[in-house]
């Protein structure tokens, strides 16, 4: 048993790194994958895909999670989290020999991150029941503070990663070329593979189940249908629809927005009356659990969108500034987000360590309230700021998740029956994705409605100063103002949005043609990030000082979460019965 654990500890290290990794290294190698397939990522038509692209993995995975725990529960969790690093690597050999080009392969690339978020699904709702399993509670932390710096890690590194293959040129072998957007979902295939193997070779089974459970097939289709129909209409919300910036007014959006919520409550409503449920709403009497997974999911929803936001700053307004061209961008964006994942590196592991001794309530606390005064010194930053102010800001955030992270997950697990030890992480890892969708929702419309406000004015100041006479300077405001989504994404696809818009303006009716160095000023790259900048900043700073309150509530919660708890300690044997105790009072140690 004693090598055993660390064998579990490594092979759901390296499954959690990956699924991780996968589910962000597209988004800094998005420009590179669409110009591979030949779609151009300003047409109208291919926004629907980018968003799937972006958002779809989260979606599958997000509403998947709970379900697979379940399953893991009564089928065994070795077993389900093997079928799911077969899935996922599945999937990445798809993405990577997807045969087709145009439209029909970048929507057959959707597809096969659907597969590959199925897989991902597995492994994330399996790996901390895992580790739950094969470490004594004295060790939990360590393993735990392990397996999140490498699934938050795998999520900075993915960036970092998508960065440096987005920057390299097609490869060529002899007389076969390899394009570079396929070496962005090679990275998964032969490690994938290995650990598929690995994992089939080496996982056994030694969780503890509880016999004759059955299956909660009507709670698991309303959840699963009550939250599609909210995450994808959260998604398509972000669609501008008829005059509006975004599609909140669409009603199609409304409709499946009021039908996922009515679905989830009539869910909740199942899991009170089935034997057997998908949901252990029991699980809330006890305070360590309750207030842990509520922090967190705050923290998800506070920290979700942030990272593509960093990513369209630096992208879109700060390294364009600097003299770097769009083609450089999504390298030295992803490089620069690297104090955020050494933060969080150096932090989790001890921090995990720390709470196997201390407890979570202190480092849990702590941390989370390190990543709150963060988010306020974000909003402080001006749009040109110097380098070391956003990497000391990084790095102490990493910090901050880093000590949140790991005690918090190990607190989690630790307060829930072994039986129930796939449902809880399910549950946990559920709650955390759902946060990080309804994030990007949040983020992107405080963002683009403040652009709709602001844009404008940042647009037809910058115009003026590269000397615009007034007609063609009133058709560019009006172009770049209808569409603040494109004018936000814009830059962040590697091509400048100028470029395009003044060819297409140029043969509209009223257009004066421009003398060659003001056309020459509007194409240099500096110019689109100077010009939406003001409008950005503006929006961005609403966005981090909602994060930052949040982030404050939730350490709030982390504070009230008792002392340490742990189920087997406090209660003995695992309970057979559905309604377990201990009480609230217990669970908390009430002081």
């Amino acid at each position: 048993m004693a090598d055993y654990k660390w064998t579990v500890l490594s092979n759901t290290t390296l499954g959690a790194l990956l699924a991780s990794l996968d589910g962000t290294i597209v988004l800094i190698s998005l420009p590179v994958i669409f110009h591979g397939l030949g779609v151009n990522p300003f047409d109208p038509g291919s926004f629907p895909l980018l968003l799937w692209m972006l958002l779809g993995y989260g979606v599958v995975t997000g509403t998947l999670l709970v379900s697979f725990g379940r399953l893991s529960d009564i089928y065994g969790r070795a077993r389900m989290y093997n079928m799911g690093f077969a899935i996922f690597s599945l999937g990445s050999i798809l993405l990577f020999a997807d045969p087709l080009s145009g439209y029909s392969g970048a929507l057959a690339l959707v597809l096969f991150r659907l597969v590959q978020a199925v897989g991902a699904a597995f492994l994330f709702a399996n790996s901390a029941a895992l580790l739950t399993d094969a470490f004594p509670s004295n060790e939990r932390g360590m393993a735990m503070g392990v397996n999140q710096v490498a699934f938050i890690g795998g999520s900075m590194l993915g960036l970092i990663l998508g960065g440096i293959l987005a920057g390299i040129p097609d490869i060529h072998l002899g007389p076969f070329v390899l394009p570079t957007w396929r070496t962005i979902f090679l990275v998964s295939v032969p490690v994938g593979v290995g650990g598929t193997i690995w994992a089939y070779a080496r996982l056994r089974e030694i969780s503890t189940r509880r016999a004759g459970q059955r299956i909660d097939y009507v709670g698991n289709a309303t959840f699963a249908a009550g939250l599609i129909l909210l995450l994808v209409s959260v998604t398509y919300g972000l669609l501008p629809y008829g005059s509006s910036s975004t599609g909140w007014g669409n009603p199609w959006v409304l409709a499946g927005l009021l039908s996922g919520a009515g679905l989830l409550a009539f869910f909740l409503w199942v899991e009170r009356k089935v034997p057997d449920p998908m949901f252990r709403l029991e699980l809330f009497r006890v305070r360590s659990f309750t207030a842990g997974i509520s922090a967190a999911f705050l923290g998800s929803i506070a920290r979700g969108g942030m990272m593509l936001l960093l990513v369209l700053w630096l992208q879109g307004i700060w390294l364009p500034l600097h003299g770097y061209s769009f083609a450089e961008t999504p390298l030295w964006a992803g490089i620069m987000m690297t104090p955020m994942m050494i933060g969080f590196i150096v932090s989790g592991p001890l921090s995990g360590r720390l709470s196997d001794r201390k407890g979570a309530k202190t480092l849990a606390t702590l941390g989370m309230g390190i990543g709150s005064i963060t988010f306020f010194l974000l909003a402080l930053l001006p749009t040109d700021f110097a380098y070391w102010e956003l990497g000391s800001i990084l790095f102490a955030m990493g910090v901050g998740m880093g000590m949140f992270a790991s005690p918090n997950a190990a607190a989690i697990m630790n307060s829930v029956p072994p039986e129930n030890r796939g449902a809880s992480s399910g549950m946990m890892a559920t709650l955390q994705n759902i946060g990080q969708q309804a994030s990007l929702a949040i983020f992107f419309t405080v963002v683009i409605v403040g652009l709709s406000v602001h844009l404008g004015p940042s647009v037809n100041g910058a115009l003026l100063g590269a000397q615009v006479g007034s007609p063609d300077r009133q058709m560019l405001v009006g172009a770049i103002s209808a569409d603040p989504t494109g004018a936000l994404f814009g830059a962040f696809l590697g091509e400048n949005p100028m470029t395009g818009l003044l060819a297409s303006l140029s043969q509209s009716p009223g257009w004066v043609p421009l003398s060659a160095s003001t056309q020459n000023t509007l194409l240099a790259p500096h110019f689109f990030a100077t010009a939406i900048a003001a409008g950005f900043s503006t929006s961005l700073s609403e966005a981090f000082l909602f994060a930052g309150t949040l982030t404050a509530v939730s350490t709030l919660i982390s504070a009230l979460r008792g002392e340490r708890y742990v189920y087997d300690e406090a209660v003995g044997a695992p309970s057979s019965r559905r309604e377990f105790s201990p009480p609230i009072e217990a669970a908390g140690e009430g002081k």
